[in-house]
């Protein structure tokens, strides 16, 4: 096993005897050759232990009471021997060839704090339903204020970036994997490998399906802690999407049955208004767009250490609306200057202050000039322009 670095993968398991075995077998068929598996249960009462005990010494098998998901985790981390860590709920599996994968990823990107790729979504009888689709690269402002695009079944997180950020927030029951990736994010480069890793299984026990308010409160919490918003993006989506479903579920319970098609309408109607307000906020918030374009005002974010930032991109040509364009630059509400860009190629490199090399760097990028390609009102996307984006990133 020379040259092969240890991964342990943990499974926190709870009276999922159901769908516990396709996760084990998911596990141990990797073709990896040092890879440690531990599955963490919480005192199970159904089939569960019987199922781990017929594979015999290559499975580490705890079994005692806990205080949920999130300790379950932790214990096996701690109990791990890895250098590589990730976890894999008792009804996900990971696809064929994921670790290696993994392992390949990490060491070609040391600087890389964790790795991720994407997966697909299954129903209980392990069929494909569809791509899990909300994997993307890496956008770190993305993460912390507006939305969990990472499959948590696809990471793959070094050993001492744990011990660095810290392990799983036990106080945290729905959102204990966005908290701990957005506090990795914050020190350490998220790498993404444009893989198939794993499968989520989402059927409607599930906490994501069935935590309701509780779930939407405690995202919001987690999201105020560390965007110091009052009412982050994040909290605007996650939240209308809960809400429409509870109103639409509220509907449906309290209309007669001669009433149906007005109830009906009423759902649709629920549904537009509130999928509307949740399609803006997910588009615009940022002020990035599809093709790289960057609207008046664009937020941006980048990990801790950098000393110096250029930003990158281009006004093009055939837009005239655009010439004299002029990029007043802001770090942590900080004022760095304005800069004028010429139409064509541009870079702006700026110093980041002494003081703040030790934070996140939160950019805020303001145009003086923009414009509406289409001003049709009816059109969701009416973005405002100024332009377009190549990169931002450390010189």
């Amino acid at each position: 096993m020379a040259g092969w670095p240890v991964v342990s993968v943990i499974t926190p398991s709870y009276n999922q005897g159901r769908f516990i075995r396709a996760t084990i077998e998911s596990v141990l068929n990797q073709d990896y050759p040092n890879l440690e598996y531990i599955v963490m249960d919480g005192g199970s009462s159904d089939e569960t232990a019987a199922i781990v005990r017929e594979y015999g010494d290559r499975i580490v098998f705890i079994s005692k009471p806990d205080h949920g998901q999130s300790q379950a985790i932790n214990d096996g981390f701690r109990l791990a021997k890895g250098s590589l860590l990730a976890w894999l709920n008792s009804d996900d599996v990971f696809l064929p060839g994921a670790v290696s994968a993994a392992v390949r990823a990490i060491r070609s990107n040391p600087d890389a704090g964790l790795v991720y790729g994407g997966g697909y979504v299954i129903g209980t009888d392990g069929n494909v339903t569809s791509r899990f689709p909300h994997t993307r690269e890496p956008d770190l402002w993305r993460l912390v204020h507006l939305s969990d695009y990472i499959l948590q079944q696809s990471v793959f997180f070094r050993r001492d970036v744990l011990d660095d950020v810290g392990y799983v927030d036990e106080s945290l029951h729905y959102g204990l994997d966005w908290d701990l990736l957005i506090r990795v994010g914050l020190k350490y480069q998220l790498l993404y490998v444009p893989e198939y890793f794993a499968c989520i299984r989402e059927y409607p026990e599930t906490k994501s399906s069935s935590g309701g308010t509780k779930r939407v409160r405690e995202l919001h919490a987690m999201l105020r802690k560390h965007t110091g918003l009052v009412l982050p993006p994040g909290s605007v989506v996650y939240g209308l999407d809960t809400y429409a479903g509870l109103a639409c579920q509220a509907i449906r319970r309290h209309t007669p049955r001669l009433a149906r098609p007005v109830g009906a309408a009423l759902e649709s109607a629920v549904r537009f208004v509130f999928g509307n307000v949740i399609s803006r906020t997910a588009r615009h918030a940022q002020g990035l767009y599809a093709g790289g374009w960057a609207g008046k005002t664009l937020h941006y974010m980048l990990r801790s250490g950098y000393h110096s930032v250029a930003i990158e991109g281009s006004v093009p040509e055939w837009m005239p609306q655009l010439r004299g364009q002029v990029l007043q630059v802001e770090c942590n509400g900080r004022s760095l200057g304005s800069y004028a860009v010429p139409v064509g190629a541009f870079r702006v490199e700026f110093e980041v202050p002494a003081d703040l090399r030790g934070q996140a760097l939160r950019l805020r990028i303001v145009a003086r000039r923009s414009f509406v390609p289409s001003l049709l009102p009816w059109r969701v996307d009416c973005r405002r322009i100024a332009f377009q984006l190549g990169s931002i990133r450390s010189v």
